[in-house]
């Protein structure tokens, strides 16, 4: 159990800082994460890495000459948000583009494909390569859609090698999706991890089991097995990494075998040696093998076998040196420190003038955030309980940390008289920075789009309520790619919106077409239990999914139900109250 802290919520940035001051000749903190503290040659290619936070060695201590030039660092284990990567891939850039490498989940590619967007767009020129290692998560006829687990390590250490050696941003790439190709893992818990502050692990394997195909974010496992043997577990690992190696796989592979967190490093060398004769009985010849703890999963009971089959040139990249705080081979000259610019983002906002009918529908949805911030406290045990069937738990977590930001900004720019449209662009901005993950690129790139819809305008007729409905709808479903059946939270958001456009349009108001729609969420979201999700880190345990609504779709049905409750309580008090003004008036002109 993780048990040193002040306030879980600030587990994840207490622990960087604390990285950054016991290694500050190789890191640096910026704003999201760590960047070299020494020189780079200008033109050198940017390898940034990055993912949720608990993986320690991953990811901040992998930055440095030889491996990576930065990392991305989010909350535990949540994607960090795109601003994050965004300024942290800034700093870090020396002229010869920006390569982002990360692990193939939902919100890492929602959040760093974001931000090479509006790299892009600067000009400095940015691509992706996603870690796909997992033989566990998906076949090999669909391997783009594999999770990266501790193959993560050979992608970064050859792409960085690659940079470090001069290579151009083609050929860099190039090499790290060759590596990744060639890079297979397999992992097995024990037991699983728990988050800061929690009282229980997001799960648990039975006693005397071992559970097959974890990953490494606190996911149970695809499968359980009687606890082996450290000859079985050896048997087990090779042969299933043996039959799915790729086509053009020679005879030299590097063998990683990666602690997850509380295996102890005399148990990892005593099946690494029972895994080396195996592959050498295999015909395979163990080229630099590493062993210990590499990819970690908190206090997770665990550990993982990776292989990567090596050609000529990757082996080349993968024996050159490399100094980080955590992984260290060969020789480099001493770097000289840098000078770094103050990575905080000093552009002032725009000035902006709100119509006295907009600012009045900014307080009103300042009020609206405050009322769906109540319900996501209210129910955050429960969404991560949820999650965590299937998932990694952290659900209700990253929902309460998106909402206090996006509430605490929404609150500040309605108290200063701001339009409906900055209240919300700045709450959605601020619910992704702070929720990471899946959850916060959707949510907040929605609340955004629904306050571009509304806009700073003199009046607000009611066909506008339907437009911010289709905005919100429309960005989750752009950004994320869900479909109706994938069991996401597109399930009861598509049905909300139908519900709400047939009412709006049969003249409901839109309390009445809200509650409406409410209903519909609701039971669209109690229906996604009979669903196999298709999307998301639940996508690799369908059966344990079975049976169980997805978290995303419950969260916003709940907060769907609070926001109808409000906003028509709201609608008949100021009725009620312009009742009482015309009654009033007819009184004094009686008079």
């Amino acid at each position: 159990m993780t048990q040193i802290f002040d306030n879980p919520a600030d587990f994840a940035d207490e622990a960087l800082d604390g990285f950054v001051a016991a290694n500050r000749g190789y890191v640096a903190r910026v704003d999201g994460g760590v960047v070299r503290s020494t020189e780079v040659p200008t033109g050198q290619v940017a390898l940034v890495i990055g993912g949720g936070s608990g993986h320690y060695p991953a990811f901040a201590g992998l930055v440095g000459p030889g491996l990576a030039a930065a990392s991305a660092c989010g909350n535990m284990f949540a994607s960090p948000a795109a601003g994050q990567v965004y300024r942290v891939a800034k700093a870090a850039n020396a002229g010869g583009g920006v390569l982002l490498s990360y692990g193939n989940y939902a919100g890492d590619v929602l959040h760093f494909g974001q931000a090479q967007l509006r790299l892009n767009a600067e000009g400095i020129e940015t691509r992706t390569v996603l870690v796909t290692d997992d033989i566990a998560s998906a076949p090999v006829d669909q391997i783009e859609k594999r999770r990266g687990i501790a193959g993560d390590l050979t992608v970064f250490k050859v792409a960085g090698a690659a940079a470090e050696a001069g290579l151009n941003l083609d050929e860099v790439e190039r090499l790290a999706i060759k590596t990744n190709h060639r890079t297979r893992s397999l992992g097995v818990a024990f037991d699983g991890c728990t988050l800061p502050g929690a009282s229980e692990p997001l799960f648990h394997v039975p006693a005397g089991q071992m559970s097959l195909g974890l990953g490494i974010h606190g996911e149970p496992g695809i499968s359980e097995h009687p606890m082996p043997t450290a000859s079985e577990l050896a048997q087990l690992l090779v042969s299933r990494l043996l039959a799915d190696k790729p086509d053009d796989a020679g005879d030299r592979v590097v063998a990683i075998v990666n602690g997850l967190g509380t295996v102890k490093y005399d148990e990892l060398f005593l099946l690494f040696g029972k895994i080396e004769k195996l592959l050498n009985a295999a015909g395979l010849t163990v080229v630099e093998p590493e062993c210990g703890e590499l990819v970690t999963s908190l206090d997770m009971s665990g550990l993982s076998l990776t292989l990567l089959w090596l050609d000529d040139e990757i082996e080349q990249y993968w024996a050159a040196p490399a100094d980080t705080p955590a992984y260290r081979k060969g020789n480099l000259a001493p770097r000289a420190r840098r000078e770094l610019a103050d990575a905080e983002d000093t552009m002032a906002e725009e000035s902006e003038k709100a119509t006295a009918a907009s600012a009045d529908l900014g307080r009103l949805a300042a009020a609206v955030l405050a009322q769906v911030r109540d319900v996501v406290v209210e129910h955050e045990e429960e969404l991560g309980n949820l999650d965590a069937i299937a998932g990694d738990g952290d659900h209700g977590i990253g929902m309460r940390r998106g909402v206090d930001a996006a509430l605490a900004a929404g609150e500040q720019n309605a108290t200063a008289g701001a339009s409906v449209e900055r209240v919300l662009t700045q709450a959605g901005e601020a619910w992704s920075e702070r929720a990471g993950g899946t959850s916060g690129a959707l949510w907040g790139s929605a609340v955004i789009a629904a306050g571009l819809a509304l806009g700073n305008r003199d009046s607000y007729p009611a066909g506008d309520a339907a437009a911010a409905v289709t905005a919100f709808t429309d960005a989750i479903t752009e950004l994320g790619k869900a479909e109706l059946g994938d069991k996401t939270m597109v399930d009861a958001l598509l049905p909300f919106r139908d519900a709400f456009r047939e009412a709006s349009d049969g003249g409901a108001s839109v309390g009445s077409a809200l509650a409406t729609a409410a209903s519909a969420a609701t039971e669209a979201a109690r229906l996604t239990a009979d669903l196999r999700p298709l999307k998301g880190r639940a996508r690799p345990l369908a059966e344990k999914s079975l049976g169980h609504p997805d978290p995303g779709a419950v969260s916003f049905a709940l907060i769907a139900e609070r926001i109808a409750t409000y906003i028509q309580s709201e609608l008949a008090g100021s009725e009620a109250a312009t009742s009482d003004m015309a009654a009033a008036a007819g009184n004094g002109a009686q008079k």
